[in-house]
């Protein structure tokens, strides 16, 4: 059957296959983009620091907040204690543009993560030419040399990348690549149902001088706690924080948590 991800992916690589636009051309453009934020940096603190996401739409869960103006979005979560933020570029799936990025990075003053389907290296220098700090590689929808090769290309552009994973192997995959930037998602993005206890059966297999991020399912203080105590550094939250009635509110009770030692 198709899922999620194999649908997303299925877009992706097909509008990749049809971008005329020469790489080598593109990658010297943005490498003359001024110098972006430190986001790895910015996740390392006295306590648990939250990379906190705008999105309008998700394929599971529908609309999210279809009205939603990231501008407004991003100073509440300034308020809230975000250390960084994530804003979805995907138009199709989730009704995210980088127009959206470029407007909450200039409201926030915030590092930011282009959050997206990483297919190849022309979408790492597209994260830098529209303003991104760091770059989404999902271990699960690149082969190791993608991998390795969008890593190289966005280190050599000063983007961090958030290598993303769901389970062991694709750990040990990450870690293979040199990854220093590792999201652990507890989504799986092949049926988007939500395992809680993912990331947290994860966090020892994660070596200490590797900035460690949970991912999806966090609904509430308790959980951002649990996974600070297993030793995260950080936590991505999108639709807690969209949906809630007072986003800065929200945000207060899930950042500063003591975060345990891996």
């Amino acid at each position: 059957m198709p899922t999620y991800l194999a649908d997303i992916l299925a877009s992706h690589r097909a509008r990749a296959e049809a971008d005329g636009r020469d790489l080598g051309e593109l990658v010297e453009r943005a490498a003359r983009t001024p110098a972006r934020r430190d986001f790895a940096a910015a996740l390392r603190g006295d306590g648990l620091a939250c990379i906190a996401e705008i999105k309008r739409r998700s394929p599971s869960q529908g609309d999210l907040d279809p009205t939603l103006q990231p501008e407004l979005v991003a100073k509440e979560y300034v308020a809230g204690g975000a250390a960084c933020l994530s804003v979805l570029t995907d138009a199709e799936f989730f009704g995210g543009s980088p127009a959206d990025l470029a407007a909450a990075s200039q409201a926030s003053g915030l590092p930011v993560l282009r959050k997206d389907f990483t297919v190849g290296e022309a979408d790492v220098a597209d994260a830098r030419l529209m303003g991104a700090d760091a770059v989404l590689l999902i271990v699960a929808a690149l082969d190791d040399d993608e991998l390795a090769a969008c890593t190289a290309l966005a280190e050599r552009l000063g983007l961090a990348a958030l290598v993303e994973v769901h389970d062991g192997d694709e750990l040990g995959r990450a870690l293979a690549a040199g990854s220093r930037l590792v999201g652990v998602n507890q989504r799986d993005l092949r049926t988007f149902e939500v395992d809680h206890e993912r990331a947290c059966s994860l966090a020892g297999r994660i070596p200490a001088d590797v900035v460690a991020v949970a991912e999806s399912g966090i609904r509430d203080a308790a959980d951002a706690r649990r996974l600070a105590e297993a030793g995260f550094d950080a936590i991505l939250v999108g639709e807690t924080l969209v949906r809630s009635g007072d986003r800065t509110a929200q945000l207060r009770e899930l950042v500063g948590h003591r975060v345990g030692v891996r």
